[in-house]
């Protein structure tokens, strides 16, 4: 349909048509206009999957079996492969199975940065790094949108935290929002095309996000481009007039009085008032209504030429087991332990209940209705068949408080469920004694077990009572009396090899010396527990990168440090731009493992680092950057080589160095690869505040190749002159 017949379709529409179009008429539809063939507009949660379908006005799931999906792996995991074609693939399969549930808008990804590892939903995001993040998200977001399907890319922005989320103010420079926390979203928009924005709950100099003319008529529409649609969070407008003359187009919220929603029947009351003048509201409800229109039109939702998608196809999960074969990052492997030899192990003990524990169904609103998930201990048994004696110990207790959030009544002013609440207040006044007592059982008899197992493997972590929407952790410390655990069994079976599952940072310290085997499996989706198997017993050589450094403890997280976190009214972004491994790297502070870290079963050597300025006609310039990788090792793999900027002498205070570069190759055994890259002159700019712009100064810069943020192979300086 031509913009001409948009139009035309918009001048038929009543002023209550077009408002019956910009908020919710159900939980997570709009009304749509059958006289005109206009359709509801459908979404759906599903940053790791479609989430099941509710009752249209009741946190209530229907019941029914036709909603279950594919459980993808969480965006952390994602993140972890550093593999922008794993990005795309996984997108497109996210994309493929909404529109397959009879989707129209996909509430993913979500891409806020990893300000501090307590943030409840960290899980849900790509880690700290905004360039890691946009080269992942925006290749994501292409592969939904080729489902005709819009991603709805989240949560715009400064949503770092889930502690007083829906009315916290933010105080952060322009600089560190502009260098930090909007590149991905950026991205998202100019390179990904998203036709979906979803504005967060928090407040930005004290208006929400929702309705924050800044961030969402400045900067997303006049700066950026955005011509889709801006949705709010559910429950994050709260003002009518706000929200009417800012750029939001869809208000959505977690009660049933729809037409009480701020742009519902009030909207159409202030508009028979006078106030503003109704040629106004006319003008701005029109702005809303063409941006649902032409969003619909990029979907064929209106022409009737649309994909039908499906879902639970079979042939897709390669794809989803190969991203989490991708995302298991080998932190520690010291003596050579690992891989495992399957002819060796007859007798196999696993540790921990997170082993047996599926992890699909909580986390808030992430939470998917899995067709199956193959959780760590089916995984082993399916890899290592009939000849290995599997003996399976929970090894800590864990009274399954998680997995629970919001299928029933949730709060207009606070948008958290009431039953979490209650949950909460009934672990907390559970006996002390009697949850000591079943763990003190459960290390007694795992420990007893552990001393004739030909091989033991621990996995452990954290569970959605932790890595949760509407609530933030309250330390790094693992739950359940777990670092007891490791530790004597550290003791006994040196051995050992520790495995993690968990979407955020936790503190190893108590007993990180003495494992000489750690592996990090992050929440891997359906198909996560085989993926593991094949790691641990080397049919997958491991591949993952940290996307976010994993600290020694909250205590040297530069929110803590420099800023505040979680703060009361407002909380302040003292920390500046200096997150993540920016400020481990420039303040010289200790970490467990750091930002881009991970092993493999062989080895890589990267060297020959060379770049080349190139000076364009117009005075602009590029870099082409080359060296070479070659695998020593004995065994085929993928490498990560990543590429970091340093300015040797910075005008103004910067990181030590800042990622701009990465590729992930595989390489045979003995073999050396070529790579070349391409920084253009955003790699070499930051954000001046008095020129409210990016600036490259003049200068000489290093370009650091590196394993990871603290493992620097070879570095070239260059030099800038424009």
């Amino acid at each position: 349909m031509t913009d001409d017949k948009l139009e035309d379709l918009l001048a038929q529409l009543t002023l209550e048509e077009k408002i019956d179009m910009i908020h919710g008429s159900e939980l997570f539809s709009t009304k749509g206009v059958e006289r005109l063939g206009i359709p509801p507009f459908k979404t759906s949660d599903g940053p790791r999957g479609v989430r099941k379908d509710f009752k249209p006005d009741r946190w209530e799931d229907i019941g029914l079996s036709y909603d279950f999906v594919s459980y993808l792996p969480c965006n952390t995991a994602l993140a972890a492969t550093w593999n922008r074609g794993l990005a795309h693939e996984t997108g497109k399969l996210l994309g493929k199975e909404a529109r397959g549930r009879g989707k129209d808008m996909i509430l993913a990804p979500g891409i806020n940065i990893m300000r501090t590892p307590l943030c409840g939903r960290s899980f849900e995001y790509m880690g700290e790094d905004p360039y890691l993040t946009s080269e992942l998200a925006a290749p994501f977001v292409r592969g939904i949108e080729e489902n005709d399907v819009a991603a709805c890319v989240k949560h715009y922005a400064l949503n770092n935290q889930e502690t007083r989320r829906m009315d916290v103010d933010v105080k952060v420079s322009e600089r560190a929002l502009r260098e930090i926390y909007l590149p991905a979203f950026k991205a998202a928009v100019q390179k990904g095309g998203t036709k979906g924005i979803m504005g967060a709950y928090n407040r930005y100099h004290g208006t929400h996000c929702c309705h924050n003319k800044e961030l969402i008529d400045d900067i997303l529409r006049g700066e950026w481009g955005f011509d889709g649609i801006v949705v709010s969070d559910w429950g994050g407008v709260h003002d009518t007039k706000e929200a009417l003359m800012s750029g939001i187009d869809m208000e959505m919220s977690v009660t049933d009085n729809f037409d009480g929603y701020y742009l519902a029947k009030p909207l159409l009351e202030m508009a028979q008032s006078g106030e503003p003048d109704m040629e106004i509201v006319q003008e701005q409800v029109d702005k809303k209504v063409r941006h649902i229109l032409h969003v619909m039109n990029e979907l064929h939702m209106l022409d009737g030429e649309r994909k039908a998608g499906s879902y639970n196809d079979y042939r897709d999960k390669e794809a989803l087991r190969q991203t989490a074969r991708e995302s298991v990052v080998l932190l520690k492997n010291e003596k050579n332990l690992l891989p495992l030899d399957r002819s060796r192990v007859k007798k196999l003990l696993i540790i921990g209940e997170n082993a047996n524990r599926q992890h699909a169904p909580g986390g808030g609103s992430a939470e998917i209705k899995a067709l199956y998930e193959i959780t760590p201990l089916l995984g082993f048994h399916m890899l290592l068949g009939g000849n290995t004696q599997i003996v399976y110990k929970p090894g800590y207790y864990n009274n399954d408080l998680g997995n629970i959030w919001a299928d029933t009544s949730q709060s207009a002013e606070n948008g958290q469920a009431k039953s979490l609440e209650g949950q909460l207040k009934k672990e907390q006044t559970q006996d002390a004694e009697y949850r000591a007592a079943m763990n003190a059982k459960y290390r007694r008899e795992a420990l007893a077990a552990a001393t004739d197992a030909d091989a033991v493997i621990c996995v452990g972590g954290l569970t959605h009572d932790y890595d949760t929407e509407g609530r933030d952790r309250e330390s790094m410390k693992l739950p359940y009396e777990q670092d007891t655990l490791i530790s004597e069994l550290l003791d006994i079976r040196p051995d050992a090899v520790i495995v993690l599952q968990l979407g955020s940072p936790v503190d190893m310290s108590r007993w990180l010396d003495k494992a000489d085997s750690l592996v990090c499996a992050w929440y891997g989706g359906m198909e996560g527990g085989y993926a593991l198997a094949e790691t641990i017993f080397g049919d997958n050589n491991p591949s993952g990168h940290l996307p976010e450094t994993f600290p020694l403890s909250e205590e040297d997280c530069p929110a803590a440090a420099l800023g505040e976190f979680p703060g009361e009214d407002s909380v302040t972004y003292g920390e500046d731009i200096f997150v993540g491994y920016r400020y481990y790297d420039t303040y010289q502070v200790g970490t467990a493992f750091p930002f881009g870290y991970g092993l493999s079963y062989t080895d890589f050597v990267m060297t020959g680092l060379r770049g080349d300025v190139v000076y364009g006609a117009d005075g602009d310039f590029y870099v082409n950057v080359s060296f070479c990788v070659s695998n020593t090792g004995s065994r085929a793999g993928y490498a990560v080589p990543q590429l970091y900027v340093e300015d040797k002498r910075p005008k103004i205070k910067k990181a030590a160095k800042e990622l701009k570069g990465f590729e992930k190759l595989y390489v045979e055994a003995g073999e050396t690869k070529t790579v070349t890259m391409t920084l253009d002159k955003s790699a070499f700019c930051y954000y001046s505040e008095e020129r409210h712009d990016f600036v490259c100064d003049a200068g000489s810069y290093m370009l650091l190749l590196a394993k990871d943020a603290e493992d620097v192979t070879d570095l070239a300086e260059i030099e800038i002159t424009a």
